[in-house]
């Protein structure tokens, strides 16, 4: 399937793409499954409080058994007492199921996500970047220019390097490659932009 591949300036080139990358069958079932597998993985429930036994300090019995017309205690480390121990807290464990996600169930949910992308016109494919650009200014300049204020850039490496100084500081745009995204990630940005070469890269990861 051929689609537009756009220059810096604004020229427009086409560029050929297998259909199973941008134009295959949507899966939204598949999709919301992957999702729910890597929010639940996600999850790092890693809070610990002390338990009575874990507290350093003194055992001693704090006053008397009897005599004192007051309740019996033993020492202060007690869950009663400010700074004793915390009964029944959490103890930093994993206590969850860690879910499974299948390398085929990857690949179709994101050609699954960036099909519907290039069908709502948010899928960019720029020329690979030839140029350094530096400055933050000049980048929002192109960002602006191809309304992708609110992008996921996945790049090859040689662009990346180029352009990554400039994108640091913008908001709602981040920078990647085909090695480091997620289905939460073209889902979560407007606008998904690739290069030349990192879609011929995607075509031999995900086709």
């Amino acid at each position: 399937m051929k689609i537009d591949k756009l220059s810096l300036d604004g020229k427009k080139d086409s560029i050929d793409i297998l259909d199973s990358i941008i134009a295959s069958k949507i899966n939204r079932k598949l999709v919301s499954n992957l999702l729910y597998k890597t929010n639940a993985n996600y999850k790092g429930r890693k809070a610990k409080t002390k338990q009575k036994n874990e507290i350093i300090g003194s055992t001693s019995k704090i006053y008397a058994q009897k005599g004192t017309g007051n309740a019996r205690h033993a020492s202060r480390k007690a869950p009663i007492f400010v700074g004793g121990g915390i009964a029944h807290g959490p103890k930093g464990e994993d206590n969850y199921k860690i879910r499974k996600i299948n390398k085929s169930e990857k690949k179709k949910s994101i050609t699954s996500l960036i099909t519907e992308k290039n069908n709502e016109k948010n899928l960019i494919i720029f020329s690979d970047f030839k140029n350094e650009i530096s400055k933050t200014k000049e980048m929002n300049k192109i960002l602006e220019k191809f309304k992708a204020k609110n992008s996921l850039m996945i790049l090859d490496k040689a662009s990346k390097n180029k352009i990554l100084r400039s994108v640091k500081n913008i908001p709602n745009v981040k920078v990647t490659d085909i090695n480091h995204f997620s289905s939460y990630d073209v889902i979560k940005f407007k606008k998904i932009i690739f290069t030349e070469t990192s879609m011929r890269e995607l075509e031999k990861k995900y086709a």
